[in-house]
C-alpha cells in the first residue's frame, strides 16, 4: 500500500493532484487545513492537504468501500487527536519555561501568529468534543511515569506505531475481544507494519484486516426451486420469536414473498400466540407442530409458497433429549426441500457461555449466526469472538422490539469502526 500526502488550494484540488500522481483508485484517508510555509505564511490563504493511500495489489480492493473510508478518517481523527493531546500535556511544562525567557522581538512574532492559533484552538477544540474513550486510554498509559523526566524518555522511545498498536490491543479488550484474537489481530499487523510505518497506514490495515475476518454478511435466500424451509434454533429468552417476526415482515411486506409461520415450540404457550399474533398481523398462515409428519404436510400445503419460517423451542444446551429431537425436525426436510438453520444468540450473553451454545448445536446442524439485544450492550467483542471461533457466517443483528424495524443485515464496516473505538 502506498500513502502520500497532496497539497490543493482546496480539497478537490488536493485529491486531483493525488489522481494525476496516483490513479483514480486512490482512497482518501484525512483531509486537514495546514498553514503556507514561509516567513509571510499566515498571511495567505491556508491549503488543504489529504492522505490518500493506494493499494498496489487490488486482491483486496472491494472492502475499500466508501464506507470505509468514512470510518478510517473517522477513527483516525479521534487517535490522532488522542496522541496530539497527550503530547501536548508532556511538553507544556517546557513551553512554559521557554515563555518566560522570550524577548520583546519574540513577542511581536508571537502577535503575528495569533489568528493562526486561534484558528487552531477552535480545531481542536472541535475535535475533543468528538474524543472518545480511547483519549482517556492512551492518557492513562502515557501518564504512568512519576515524572516529566520519564515521561519524556518513554515519548522518545514508543514510536507513533507502537503507541498505536498498544492502544488497539488495549481498546479491543475493552470491547470484550477475547485476548487470543485481539493478540491474533496485532500480530497479522505487526506483521505487515514496521516500526516506521505510517500511523495512517498501519489504521487502515488494521481496518481492512478485521472487516476480511468479519467476512460479507449472509442473510436468506431464496430457493432454486420450491420452497426454502428456515429454521431458528438457539436457548431460551434470546429473542428468536421476535426475531422471527421481523424477518417474515420483511418478507411479507417489503419483498412482497409468500410465507409461512411455523412453531414446534410446544413447551410455551406464550411464544406460539406471541407467533400467531404475527401472522394474523400480516395475513399468513401459521401452525403448531408436534411431530416430524406434521412438518412433512406443511411442506406439501405450503408447497408453492416462497419461505416456510420455523420456530424451534428454547431449551438448554445441555438437555440431550430436547437437541435430540431437534435434530430430528431439522433434518426430517433433507430429501425435500432446500433448508437453512440459522442460530440466533445474545449480544449480552458471557463469552464462554456462547462457546459452550455454539459447540452444542454444531452437534445438531450447521448454521449462520443472527445477534440479538445489541441496543442491551456497550461492547461488541463478542460478534468477533464467535465468528472466528465457529467460521459461521453473520447474518442479521437486532436492536430492539420494534417489529419490523430493529433489524438490519450485520454491518461489518459499522461494528469494527466500534470495535476500533469509534461511534456509529
Amino acid at each position: 500500500m502506498i500513502i502520500k500526502k497532496f497539497l490543493g488550494k482546496t480539497e478537490q484540488e488536493a485529491i486531483e493532484n493525488a489522481k494525476k500522481e496516483l490513479g483514480a483508485n486512490v482512497v482518501v484517508m484525512n483531509v486537514k487545513s495546514v498553514k503556507r510555509k514561509g516567513l509571510f505564511g499566515f498571511l495567505k490563504p491556508q491549503m488543504m492537504e489529504v492522505t490518500v493511500a493506494l493499494e498496489e495489489e487490488n486482491a483486496n480492493n472491494d472492502a475499500v468501500s466508501a464506507e470505509v473510508k468514512a470510518a478510517v478518517s473517522a477513527i483516525n481523527n479521534v487517535v490522532v487527536s488522542s496522541m496530539n493531546h497527550t503530547q501536548n500535556a508532556v511538553t507544556e511544562p517546557q513551553n512554559a519555561a521557554n515563555t518566560q525567557g522570550t524577548t520583546r522581538a519574540q513577542n511581536t512574532t508571537r502577535t503575528q501568529v495569533i489568528p493562526e492559533e486561534i484558528a487552531e484552538k477552535k480545531e481542536n477544540n472541535a475535535l475533543e468534543e468528538k474524543l472518545d474513550s480511547l483519549q482517556s486510554l492512551l492518557e492513562q498509559q502515557l501518564q504512568k511515569p512519576e515524572n516529566e523526566k520519564e515521561k519524556q524518555e518513554e515519548k522518545e522511545e514508543v514510536s507513533e506505531t507502537d503507541m498505536f498498536m498498544q492502544l488497539l490491543h488495549t481498546t479491543m479488550l475493552d470491547n470484550e475481544v477475547d485476548e487470543k484474537y485481539a493478540e491474533q489481530v496485532i500480530d497479522e499487523i505487526e506483521k505487515i507494519n514496521n516500526p516506521n510505518t505510517p500511523f495512517d497506514y498501519a489504521l487502515a490495515n488494521t481496518y481492512q484486516k478485521m472487516i476480511l475476518k468479519f467476512g460479507k454478511p449472509v442473510g436468506i435466500s431464496p430457493s432454486e426451486k420450491g420452497v426454502k424451509v428456515v429454521f431458528f434454533i438457539g436457548p431460551t429468552g434470546v429473542g428468536k420469536t421476535t426475531t422471527i417476526a421481523k424477518i417474515a415482515s420483511k418478507f411479507r411486506v417489503d419483498e412482497k414473498k409468500k410465507v409461512a409461520l411455523l412453531t414446534a415450540d410446544t413447551y410455551r404457550i406464550a411464544a406460539a400466540e406471541q407467533l400467531r399474533t404475527y401472522a394474523n398481523i400480516l395475513e399468513v398462515p401459521f401452525r403448531v407442530i408436534y411431530s416430524v409428519e406434521e412438518i412433512e404436510q406443511a411442506l406439501v400445503d405450503f408447497k408453492e409458497y416462497d419461505y416456510i419460517l420455523v420456530d424451534t423451542a428454547g431449551h438448554s444446551h445441555q438437555n440431550e433429549a430436547q437437541k435430540e429431537t431437534m435434530a430430528k425436525f431439522i433434518h426430517s426436510v433433507d430429501d425435500m426441500v432446500e433448508k437453512e438453520v440459522f442460530l440466533v444468540l445474545s449480544a449480552t450473553t458471557k463469552y464462554r457461555d456462547l462457546v459452550s451454545i455454539a459447540d452444542a448445536y454444531k452437534e445438531i446442524a450447521d448454521y449462520k449466526l443472527i445477534f440479538t439485544k445489541l441496543d442491551e450492550t456497550t461492547t461488541l467483542g463478542n460478534l468477533l469472538n464467535l465468528k472466528l471461533y465457529t467460521g459461521a457466517s453473520l447474518s442479521y443483528v437486532t436492536c430492539g422490539q420494534n417489529v419490523p424495524d430493529d433489524i438490519e443485515d450485520f454491518n461489518p464496516q459499522k461494528t469494527v469502526k466500534r470495535l476500533l473505538g469509534g461511534k456509529n
